[in-house]
């Protein structure tokens, strides 16, 4: 769950990592499952003896998680940090900062600012159907 909120919970955190009360800045709060990831069963054909469906260990942190769905959501806007909120026994919440870069009031704070870009996206490869 990804919701946008109109000002920071922790204000000393996110002002140290960069938040400041201007328009252009985007606060959001994300909500992250807790625990490691699950790889999906099979499918078809036989149940292997080693199948490796839990106990996964993530590549990536819950907060990188929490990042790339708030940039997935605000696709204009570009990632300056993000800090932990709270957690309970299922979530784990995190504030993402978000700043548009093209926005006047932010023209020459941008340029100064080093902002985390995400990931490169994921170039799709086409299926090709084998001929018999």
């Amino acid at each position: 769950m990804v919701k946008r909120i109109p000002h920071p919970t922790r204000l000393d955190r996110a002002r140290r990592l960069g938040y400041k009360a201007k328009q252009g800045i985007v606060l959001v709060r994300v909500r992250v499952r807790r625990g490691g990831a699950k790889k999906p069963r099979p499918v078809s054909g036989r149940r292997q003896k080693a199948m490796g469906v839990s106990k996964f260990t993530r590549s990536i942190s819950l907060q990188r998680i929490a990042e790339k769905r708030a940039n997935r959501k605000y696709v204009n806007l570009t990632i300056l940090d993000s800090y932990y909120l709270y957690s309970d026994g299922i979530h784990h919440w995190y504030e993402v900062i978000l700043a548009d870069r093209s926005h006047p009031a932010l023209a020459e704070w941008s340029k100064e600012r080093i902002h985390r870009a995400p990931s490169p996206p994921k170039v799709a490869v086409e299926k090709v159907a084998e001929t018999r």
